[in-house]
This record gives structure tokens, C-alpha cells and sequence, in this order.
């Protein structure tokens, strides 16, 4: 059974203005959002920008205008603190709902900083995953922050960098939140549609997937006036546009108690490990041939890596995959990681040279 999302019965959802730009512009967005019934506002009032001369947020004022804020329109703001100073003027004025960034995550030695100025506090927290995708950087963040005795803690996800070219301006790759739930299966886990497409056209796809992948929330950029916003225009929406998106998502629940489905859904399983395990044995099949072929080459004092051979497989393959409806991009990227794992084999067997025997 599916349900759209009411304003009783949905997912936790965060949204505001990607930078806090004046009081009213902050007071009518946070106004707008109240009315959605939404009670989480976020507000950038540091702006670490990638260039100088950017606009970098208001700072400390704008904190005195949440202040503000929270206790006329009963709401709690949350912001990015990217430094121990940026903790405690938040706290100085009350403002104890907070995430660290991308940028600041990658920082050990920064995390700890702030963490150690939240000890003795009950502040909530969420950390955001690092810019470039590292599991262990953002699982280490969050056992920094929990070390610290907080005990609110959550995990944002708002994508990673990528050297390719790609429609998101942030690749979710989300593998990676599976594997940081697989860890922390109790944690707090939000998506961040607005940072990873960049683009507002692509929120309700990117906040539809999170929400099928069993996401507990949404942080979506709003702003009274986006297409005037100081900072990523591109990526905010009305908070009209917020609740027509809001009213189109599908919650699905995480399992049904129909006996029915639970007798299918384990017999497919049952064919899905079947399959895996004729599978693995094929890699192995396969992984042992390669381990021959780097025999052959370290006895012929030939190179591992074979420019042609890998043009072809990387073209071939693919094209297999097409005819029998599988997504091409999947099996070329599979191929990338049994490839890797190919020349990390053969360069082992060219380093390890059989030992000669001494039989005269």
C-alpha cells in the first residue's frame, strides 16, 4: 500500500533559506514554512564558500535575528557551525540545533575542536558527510561528536565531489549512507536533495529515491524569493513549491504483515542467493584465469596493464549488457572494480617471482 505524505503523517522535513540575508527575508520565508506545518528551519549564517569575495553570510547578526525568530513564530533554526568560536556564539544566543558541513568533516582535528565545545550541552547535532566520498572520514566525525557525550545525533546526506562530468552537482553515490546505516542502524538519516542535484528541478526525484531507500527526513533549501537568493539560487524553491512537492511524495512503509508477501518476497530472496552464490563462483572462476594470465606475463616480462584489451572489454561489455537489459553504465562500472582487482592480482604475482629451484 502507498500514501502520499500529509502534514500529519510524513518523514521529518527541514527546509529554509540556504543563507539568512536580512530579518525579514528569514521572518516571511520561516512564516511561510510554519504554515506547512514544518518546525525545523535551517539557516546558513557562516557561508564557507570554495572562492573569496562570494557572499559569505551575515555571521553573528543573523543569529540574533533567529533568536528572534524562534521565539515569536515558536520554531526551533538550525545552522552550520564549521569552528568551535561558531559553536559557542550559537549557543550564546540559544540556538542548540546544529550540523557540521562537508567541508568541515574532512577536518579531524576541526571536528574534535568543535566537539569538545559541545561537551556538557544537550545540543542536537547532525553531521553531513565529507566532500569527497570517504565512509570511515564521516563515520569518524559522528563517533567524535557521540565521544563528546552528545546524544542527539544524526547524519545528513548531501552527496560528494566527482572528477567526472555529471547531472548532479553532487554524485549521492549512496552506497555510502547504506553502508554508514549498516554501522549505525539507529541513527537519524536526512537527505539533501538541494545539494546534490543543484538544481530545484531535481529535489522531488532525489527526496522520492531517499524516501524509498528508508530515509527518516528531507533538508531542502527554501527561500520567500529564490531566483534573488545571495547564495545557490539555483537549488532553492518557494515554500509554495516545497508543499506541492511535499503533497506529491509516496511514503512506503518498511515491510507489510501479509503472509502472503513475506512467502514471495522470501522465495525470491531464496533465487537471489542461489544466483549470488553461482556467481561468486564464477568471479572466482574468472579471478583464477587472471592470476594464470599474470603468470604467463611475469614470465614473458610483460606489462600488467594492456591498453587494447581494456578498450575492448570496456566496450564489449557493456554492449552485452544492452541485449540483455541491463543498464550499460552498471556493468561498465562493475568492470572498473573487477578490473582494479585484476591488476592488483597480476602486480602481486610480477612482485612475488618463484623461488628457483636448487636441485642441481
Amino acid at each position: 500500500m502507498e500514501e502520499n505524505i500529509t502534514l500529519n503523517k510524513r518523514p521529518k522535513i527541514i527546509a529554509g533559506p540556504c543563507s539568512a540575508e536580512s530579518f525579514d527575508q528569514l521572518l516571511t520565508t520561516a512564516r511561510a514554512l510554519k504554515k506547512l506545518g514544518i518546525e525545523t528551519i535551517r539557516a546558513g549564517v557562516w557561508k564557507p564558500r570554495t572562492r573569496p569575495n562570494s557572499f559569505e553570510g551575515i555571521g553573528v547578526k543573523a543569529l540574533e535575528w533567529i533568536e528572534k525568530i524562534e521565539q515569536e513564530l515558536d520554531v526551533t533554526f538550525t545552522i552550520e557551525v564549521a569552528t568551535a568560536a561558531h559553536v559557542e556564539q550559537a549557543l550564546k544566543h540559544n540556538i542548540d540545533n546544529l550540523w557540521i558541513g562537508a567541508r568541515t568533516t574532512v577536518n579531524p582535528f576541526i571536528v574534535q575542536e568543535i566537539a569538545d565545545a559541545l561537551k556538557g550541552t544537550s545540543t542536537k547535532v547532525r553531521v553531513k558527510n565529507p566532500v569527497n566520498p570517504d565512509l570511515a572520514l564521516w563515520l569518524g566525525s559522528i563517533e567524535r561528536v557521540i565521544n563528546a557525550g552528545i546524544s542527539e545525533v544524526g547524519a545528513i546526506h548531501r552527496g560528494f565531489s566527482s572528477f567526472r562530468k555529471s547531472k548532479y552537482r553532487n554524485e549521492p553515490v549512496w552506497q555510502i549512507p547504506i553502508e554508514l546505516r549498516r554501522h549505525m542502524p539507529e541513527m537519524e538519516l536526512i537527505c539533501d536533495p538541494s545539494h546534490i542535484g543543484g538544481s530545484r528541478s531535481m529535489i522531488f526525484d532525489i527526496s522520492q529515491k531517499a524516501l524509498d531507500m528508508g530515509y527518516d527526513g528531507l533538508m531542502i533549501e527554501s527561500h520567500i524569493d529564490p531566483d534573488n537568493a545571495l547564495s545557490d539560487a539555483k537549488q532553492q524553491i518557494t515554500p509554495y513549491k516545497l508543499k506541492e512537492i511535499i503533497d506529491s511524495l509516496t511514503i512506503r512503509r518498511h515491510t507489510s504483515d501479509d503472509l502472503h508477501f513475506k512467502t514471495k518476497l522470501e522465495e525470491l530472496r531464496d533465487k537471489i542467493d542461489s544466483i549470488d552464490h553461482d556467481l561468486i563462483e564464477t568471479l572466482s572462476s574468472r579471478m583464477k584465469i587472471i592470476q594464470l594470465i599474470g603468470e604467463y606475463k611475469r614470465d614473458n616480462n610483460v606489462t600488467i596493464f594492456q591498453l587494447e584489451r581494456w578498450k575492448e572489454i570496456i566496450r564489449t561489455r557493456p554492449q552485452w549488457a544492452k541485449s540483455l537489459d541491463l543498464t550499460p553504465e552498471y556493468i561498465e562500472e562493475l568492470y572498473k572494480i573487477i578490473h582494479e582487482e585484476s591488476l592488483k592480482t597480476q602486480t602481486e604475482i610480477l612482485n612475488n617471482k618463484p623461488e628457483k629451484s636448487n636441485i642441481n
